[in-house]
This record gives C-alpha cells, structure tokens and sequence, in this order.
C-alpha cells in the first residue's frame, strides 16, 4: 500500500492528482494482497467454488495472529468477526471502500487510508508534513523527504516492465530473504497500473518506451488476474485483453511475451500448493477486480 501511494504522491508538493479517482480503491484492493501474502487470508477452499467467477469466491481467515501494521490489523478483525457469514473477494474490497448500500455493513469502511498511510511514512522517515493553502482551504501536504525510497521503487518497476528477455532481473525484486518477492514485484507493477500512479515511475523513459512498458504491465495484468496464473489467453495469442485500453500499441511484443513468461515462471516457483495455493487463488481475484476499473476498460 505505501508503495503505491509513494508512486501517486507528487515529490515536492506531495499530494496525489485530484483527478485520480482509482487509487483509494486500489489501496483497498492492496490490503487484502498484503494479507495473502503475508498468509494471513485465503480463498476458502470449497471443493465447488470454481463454479463461480474467480472475484466471487469467498474469503476466509487463516491465521488471525496480528501484523503489526494498523491498518491491516484493523482489516483482519473485521474479517475475523464476520467469518460466521463469509464474503466474497469483491464483496471485501467495495465493503473497505465503502461502496455499499446496506447500512449494516457501512461499519466495515475503513476511512482515510491514504492519509494513514502517509503519517506511517512520515513516521518511517520517508514523507515529511507541511500545511498548503489550497485557496478556500489548508490541506495537509506530505513532501518526499527521502527520495531513495521512491527512486528504488520506481527502480523495481522499471527493470520489470522494460526486461528483454526471459530472465527477470534482480533489480526488479526486493532484497533476497523477502517473502514472495516475484508475486509482490507484480502486484506492485499491476497496482499501481490500476491506481492510475504507473505513468509516474515512466519519467525517465522515452514515449515508445513508455507505451512498451504500459502493454507490458497490460499483458502482466491478464496473466496474473486469472487462476491458475498464467491461464489467461493473452501470452499464446499477443492480443490483448481489454480493447479500448490506454494502450494504443497493443500486446508489448515477443520480447514481451518472453518476459512475461519468465516472470510467471518465477512466480510459480513461490507457490506453496501449487494450483491449490488459497493464498495466490485470493491474490489473483483481487487483481482481477482492480483489471475491471473504468479507466481501464
């Protein structure tokens, strides 16, 4: 989630684009990833849940023990308390963001998740906060006051979205020892695709570069919203999922294709049960529901 909002915030002035309206429901859609990866949430495994589409399967609570992060803290005993009558992976993601008409469920909200993300990182050293007067009122701004931190973020980004080969490179990974570091290095990339803060971590490259990398992350994006991943059609057939895309250019190539093999081929090496993976299973429904967006249909 701080990821994500790092690559939204503007460096200097440091708020996110007012015209951003993806990026509060992408971190939501953030939460319940970091969980799965950090083993704590899964799909429930009921033998007859692929019937039905891969956002409507139902979450379940694994390991209620706590992360130590607030917000995720705070996600898990809602989880927790509602195991009596499990929702869906959808359901989850427009509960957190308040997308909901059932006045029963309104307590489920979680509020001002960008604004607690970004004290989290002003704690952490990495954000810093002033006051701006934004003509009929004072907003609290949050500066980048390291900027090693987003430099080697966008860094991560880059070198996945622009490898030519089959091999990832190492600069597109976290450090060694990071638990799922293949899988967390796509649902950065898919993300903040999704959160519409991708083209900032772009800056650096020239535009073919840029359209090259977005139908990357596109093709990235159809594989690892599918389960198993790499289900999708999109690799064998270099078409591309969603038409009308913002992607002009269409699938991201041969090279492309290669990479995007080669990063699932790392990913799969991560999974606990293979196919039987509840933890990924959730991770690609989540991703799956932030492919559907409107600014990327």
């Amino acid at each position: 989630m701080e990821e994500v909002l790092l690559l939204g915030l503007k460096d200097r002035q440091g708020y996110l684009s007012f015209w951003n309206d993806n990026i509060s429901y992408a971190l939501r859609g953030c939460i319940l990833i970091e969980l799965a990866l950090r083993r704590r949430i899964a799909v429930h495994k009921d033998p007859n849940r692929r019937r039905f589409p891969l956002a409507e399967r139902l979450v379940e609570v694994v390991d209620d023990r706590q992360t130590g992060e607030t917000i995720l803290d705070e996600t898990l005993r809602m989880m927790k308390a509602q195991e009596s009558e499990r929702m869906s992976i959808n359901s989850w993601i427009d509960l957190l963001s308040g997308e909901t008409w059932n006045v029963l469920k309104i307590g489920y909200q979680l509020k001002q998740v960008r604004e607690r993300l970004a004290k989290g990182l002003v704690d952490k050293g990495v954000l810093r906060t002033e006051k701006r007067n934004f003509l009929l009122f004072d907003m609290a701004t949050h500066p980048v006051a390291d900027l090693r931190v987003k430099d080697a973020i966008v860094s991560r980004v880059v070198a996945l979205l622009t490898a030519g080969t089959s091999a990832v490179p190492p600069a597109a990974f976290e450090a060694p020892g990071t638990q799922m570091r293949a899988l967390r290095a796509v649902c950065l990339a898919c993300a903040a695709y999704a959160a519409s803060v991708l083209d900032n971590a772009f800056s650096r490259l020239g535009y073919e570069e840029r359209e090259t990398s977005f139908a990357r992350c596109d093709d990235i994006l159809a594989e690892f919203a599918a389960w198993p991943f790499g289900s999708s059609s999109s690799i064998s057939t270099g078409t591309k999922r969603r038409e009308g895309s913002r992607i002009a250019m269409g699938s991201s190539g041969s090279n492309g294709r290669e990479a995007v093999l080669g990063l699932l081929g790392e990913v799969r090496k991560e999974l606990v049960d293979g196919e039987e993976d509840a933890g990924c299973e959730l991770v690609a429904g989540v991703l799956e529901v932030l492919s559907k967006l409107d600014s990327l249909l």
